[in-house]
């Protein structure tokens, strides 16, 4: 019997994800550090890692920094 997969979703905005193991598992990219992840995944089948796909804000260069060609 083939089921239909769920496209597995990371969360730009945060750095960590804690990735659920196990017949559902699944990535929950909610967390702003490690230290904030641990707690959720000690004593679980789970793990905290990186957000590959985390797109950290930058600041936006003016007109100012840039220097023009002549």
């Amino acid at each position: 019997m083939n089921v239909p997969a769920c496209a597995q979703t990371y969360d730009p905005a945060y750095p960590i994800c804690l990735h659920v193991y196990g017949p559902v598992g699944y990535f929950d990219c909610r967390y702003a550090s490690l230290a904030q992840c641990r707690p959720l995944a000690f004593g679980h089948s789970a793990l905290c890692i990186e957000n590959p796909y985390f797109a950290p804000k930058t600041a936006k260069t003016t007109k100012a920094g840039r220097r023009s060609a002549r």
